[in-house]
């Protein structure tokens, strides 16, 4: 932390561009940290929010509901396949937590006492709070709160560029399966399985392979474990569809939303269960069957609002559509990206982008310098335009996913720079 003595105030936006307090210009790289749908003071969204502010700010959905929450439910189910009822929540973090205690309450509610167990993938991430670290364990973020932890089981997730040797990519995909599969047979006391969907997004745009997740949720329902899924930076349109788990075919029981629910312009999340997991809470008081579980601003109306307009612009201007032209421009830059001497791997699909850099090629020995990569990199980018978030030795890009394909080339143009810039500071 010493090394971020001052911070560069922000003080507006338009478009795909932050404004600093000097009058400097950044291209928003990493879409206000994977959340910013539209890019920047949109009017429809500021509109709706503006709107529904002099109407009702707040109120408890304790006892209580209020109209935009109640319309953004109805849209999220419809738009989610196999799901049935929502919990709001603020943030991606929360969503998680409620999906675990949601899986954990569900088979006691049935009379399962024995199923308490967590099965998770390695190198995946689901927020900073206590369970999510304990679900997404990454070591160099959270091995300080190691002992304050569940414990989970888990399993390794194919992963192209370092694969173990001795195997292809085919290979290693099914024994990470075959790994899954003994496990999920022989033990009876797993109650869910959780990992994000399409993608690991924090542990270094890690893609899984075709059929990786599908697999997994045909052996949950083989084995009777519940499937959960995290799709708040994976779903939305970041890698190329709305629901990530309609185009992996793999229907979970339990999913949770949030980044871009609101276009990135307010804090919110969701989760959703099936209708077997909803029944489950239901009976009288004294059965003691409900969730204990409530947020302050849960459905909060500003924020189901400007919600609800995001979700009908997405189907206004064929987003998904477009998104999926767009991001053919990533493609375009491979392999003058991957000519650069520190560049080891480019990990890519639909609106994401990683760069892994390394030391070594031929070893894939992984940038280790003393002085941070992100600072050095943040620094390179704003002398170039553009506003970068590295995580390790993982360049991001994350652009707002309405980006313009000018804008696009602009941002990958001077990502190129900035790499070839910070070179010699990494190495």
């Amino acid at each position: 932390m010493k090394e971020w003595g001052s911070f560069d105030k922000i003080t507006s936006a338009k478009g795909v561009w932050l404004i600093d307090s000097k009058g400097n210009k950044m291209i928003d790289g990493v879409a206000s940290m994977w959340c910013n749908v539209w890019g920047h003071s949109n009017p429809q969204l500021v509109k709706a929010i503006t709107t529904q502010s002099k109407k009702l700010q707040h109120s408890s959905m304790f006892n209580l509901t209020n109209e935009p929450a109640e319309q953004l439910a109805e849209k999220l189910v419809k738009i989610s396949p196999g799901m049935y009822k929502v919990f709001y929540s603020d943030n991606g973090s929360s969503a998680m937590e409620i999906a675990i205690k949601i899986a954990l309450q569900y088979w006691k509610n049935i009379g399962e006492k024995k199923k308490t167990e967590i099965a998770t993938v390695k190198n995946g991430y689901h927020g900073d709070t206590f369970g999510a670290m304990s679900v997404g364990y990454v070591p160099e973020f959270f091995g300080k709160f190691k002992k304050q932890l569940f414990s989970t089981i888990q399993f390794p997730v194919p992963n192209k560029y370092r694969t173990p040797k001795g195997f292809t990519i085919s290979d290693y995909q099914n024994y990470c399966l075959d790994k899954i599969e003994n496990k999920l047979s022989k033990n009876n006391n797993i109650a869910a399985f959780i990992m994000e969907s399409g993608a690991q997004v924090a542990g270094g745009v890690i893609i899984y392979p075709k059929g990786f997740q599908k697999k997994i949720s045909q052996l949950c329902k083989k084995y009777g474990v519940l499937f959960v899924l995290d799709e708040i930076a994976t779903g939305f349109g970041r890698l190329g569809s709305m629901i990530q788990y309609e185009k992996q075919k793999s229907i979970p029981d339990i999913v949770s939303y949030g980044k871009m629910l609101t276009g990135g312009y307010l804090t919110m999340a969701a989760t959703l269960t099936n209708k077997k997991i909803y029944d489950s809470f239901l009976g009288e008081f004294n059965d003691w069957k409900h969730l204990f579980h409530g947020h302050t601003y849960t459905g909060n109306p500003i924020a189901t609002a400007v919600a609800n307009e995001n979700l009908k612009m997405y189907q206004k201007n064929h987003l998904i559509k477009k998104i999926q032209k767009t991001s053919k421009i990533f493609e375009k830059f491979y392999q003058e990206i991957s000519e650069i001497d520190i560049v080891g791997d480019i990990r890519h699909k639909g609106m994401l982008m990683g760069i892994e850099l390394v030391k070594n090629k031929a070893r894939k020995t992984p940038i280790n310098p003393k002085k941070s990569i992100n600072k050095i990199f943040f620094e390179e980018g704003k002398r170039n335009g553009i506003y970068l978030r590295t995580l390790g030795n993982i360049v991001m890009l994350v652009p707002p996913l309405a980006i313009s394909e000018k804008e696009l080339n602009l941002l990958l143009n001077r990502t190129i720079k900035t790499i070839k810039a910070a070179r010699s500071k990494v190495i």
